[in-house]
């Protein structure tokens, strides 16, 4: 990209199936100066990192998911790990594209569901992503290449915000920042010497000093 902006793109997809396919992805996506998040980076089965997975999402500026043949283990909710990302990233408004594969019989055996539960479940979630913007491909290579053609269309139609080195910031935009901050800094002193000075509310009514109390 020919902007110093780099943007985020969050990939979800199951693992052990798709590596080859998400190793494509990666390389994609560091070709458009984009910066790749993903399970490389943390345990997706793991439950106790679920906050953390929610955060990176937050952060990124697109979010991708590339369905294979495996539908992938199950959350708490009953749902995959990738239905979860996916539908907390929809929740979110957060841009997404889906990459199905497009002729699912070709898949190897080994890569696909024998269980006739969770291919239904794969169907079902297939459905749901098929609800917005998909392509289709049929190998590693052809998916890097769908990957990349389709993330520089939406970052024009649909520009980021992005994340850009402070020190490539114009020194106009720094001065602005700071000045916006040394002005929160000065209300917050102001709200909290108010609070430390004014009486309660609550203490209005109540006996201060030497007054005397008389009960009736």
């Amino acid at each position: 990209m020919l902007s110093k902006k780099r943007y985020q793109v969050f990939v979800s997809s199951t693992y052990e199936d798709l590596k080859e396919e998400r190793n494509e992805v990666m390389r994609a996506l560091l070709e458009l100066d984009c910066i790749p998040a993903g399970m490389e980076l943390f345990p997706a089965a793991d439950q106790d990192q679920w906050s953390l997975i929610q955060r990176v999402i937050d952060e990124s500026d697109y979010y991708i998911v590339i369905v294979g043949g495996r539908y992938g283990s199950l959350s708490e909710e009953g749902i995959s790990y990738t239905q979860k990302e996916y539908e907390y990233a929809l929740e979110k408004g957060i841009p997404i594209i889906g990459f199905v594969h497009s002729n699912p019989t070709e898949i190897p055996t080994g890569k696909t569901d024998q269980n006739d539960d969770k291919r239904k479940k794969l169907d079902s979630f297939k459905s749901l992503v098929e609800k917005k913007m998909v392509k289709h491909w049929t190998n590693p290579q052809d998916l890097g290449s769908v990957v990349s053609r389709s993330l520089i269309q939406l970052t024009k139609s649909n520009p980021g915000i992005g994340w850009v080195k402070a020190s490539e910031l114009p020194e106009e935009d720094l001065s602005k920042e700071v000045l916006s901050l040394r002005r929160q800094k000065e209300n917050l002193e102001t709200e909290l010497n108010k609070i430390r000075t004014e009486e309660p509310k609550q203490a209005k009514n109540l006996a201060k000093g030497t007054e005397k109390i008389y009960i009736i």
